[in-house]
Parts: structure tokens; sequence; C-alpha cells
């Protein structure tokens, strides 16, 4: 996964990039008839190509022994999405960052720092979720590399936990929560035992998205970086 250029007291975009590539998440392991969660999960996949929302992250690091727990990071901003493989996600506040996927790069702007990063999608996201998950539409090969299940109902939610069934990657696992078939809460624990919870608000699928709309520009004056 691409390791964007931020500065240290800022709090990762890379939960954001898994948060997005499983927005369009994911195939379905045979469901049991209480599979409320997984029902919604499989309708959203299989009915949505485009998609906009609002979000809210928070960011907890794990804590150290004899250290103070650490302060959550928060964040919000807006993403959306036109499958199979665009989707821009901008984090607006505290600090201003955008990662836009075109269909062939992956551009991350830190509008801070004026520096712009960019990096050819498929090698830029290689085998993480985002890249399964945006390319292709079939549900079978993506079991292949998430095992799900069922979760307890919990604040209102019917919930999927998704885990990854190669367990040398950064993300450990990731739970999804649906009201009224809308995704509404995503939950990522990486294996550092960071946990990143997203929220979404206003989430609005079908919306007339078009390519040409994420299509990113480096704004004048900006460093263009090419790892």
């Amino acid at each position: 996964m691409i390791a964007p250029v931020v500065r240290p007291r800022r709090a990762t975009p890379r939960a954001g990039l898994c948060a997005l590539s499983l927005l369009f998440l994911i195939a379905t392991n045979p469901i049991n008839a209480c599979a409320s969660g997984l029902k919604d999960l499989e309708k959203f996949l299989s009915e949505t190509r485009s998609g906009s929302a609002s979000f809210v992250q928070t960011v907890t690091a794990p804590a150290r022994a004899g250290e103070p727990t650490p302060k959550p990071k928060v964040s919000s901003g807006q993403f959306e999405f036109l499958r199979p493989d665009r989707f821009r996600f901008e984090y607006r506040r505290p600090f201003e960052q955008t990662i836009v996927a075109d269909g062939k790069t992956l551009w991350l702007y830190d509008a801070d720092l004026n520096q712009v990063t960019r990096r050819p999608q498929a090698q830029a996201l290689g085998s993480a979720p985002a890249a399964l998950v945006a390319s292709t539409a079939n549900m079978a090969r993506l079991a292949q590399v998430f095992a799900l299940s069922d979760e307890p109902d919990a604040e209102g939610l019917s919930w999927v936990q998704a885990v990854p069934r190669q367990a040398e990657g950064q993300l450990k696992r990731v739970r999804m929560g649906f009201a009224s078939g809308r995704l509404v809460a995503l939950d990522m624990e990486d294996a550092f035992g960071q946990v990143s919870r997203i929220r979404f608000e206003g989430f609005r699928t079908q919306t007339p998205l078009t390519p040409q709309q994420f299509v990113f520009k480096v704004p004048p004056g900006a460093d263009l970086v090419e790892p």
C-alpha cells in the first residue's frame, strides 16, 4: 500500500485507503438464515455502482505499558467512488489531504506541505483490498481474500467482520455496520494494534458521477514526488 508523505503529527491516511477500498467490498461465504449483516453487505455490493458520503474518522494508537493512553486523533472529510477503479477521499479537518485514484494513477496531495505524490495505481495499491475490490465485481475471487462472518447486532446496526486470509498484511480485521442496507460504520484494526473507526453520514448511492470527476490536476507550485 502506498506510504503517504505526511508529518508525524498527522494521522496517516493509510486507514482511509483501506476504508474506501472496503466500501466496494466483498464477497460472501455461505449465508446463514440469520445472516442479516452479510445480506446487507451482499445487497450493498451488488446494487451500488457509485456513491458519496461525509465521514468522521477516529484513530486510536495502541497503549504502551507504563505510558498514558494515547489521545484519539479525529479527522473528517468527504469521499466518493465510481466502480470499478475510481475514487476520491478528501480529508478536510484538521489537515487537508486528498487521495485520488483515476483508474491508472494514484495521487496523494498534502495541501499543507504543498506536495503531490504520484504512483501507478496498480503498483501503489498492490494486493491491498482497494486493488482487489475496485478492479473486479467477481465476489468469488474476493471471498478467497477475506473470511467473512456475521457479528452480533450492536449500536442499532447489523455487523459483518472481514479478516484477511493472508496474515502478513497490515490489516488485521475490519467490521462493517449497516442500517437499512446502507453502510454506516467501518472499524479497522491493523497489525500494530491501531484502531480506526469511521462513521458515515448522508451516504448516497448511485450518484451521477463520471470518470472525468476523478481527474486530478497538480496545483500550481506544488512539488511532485514520484517514489
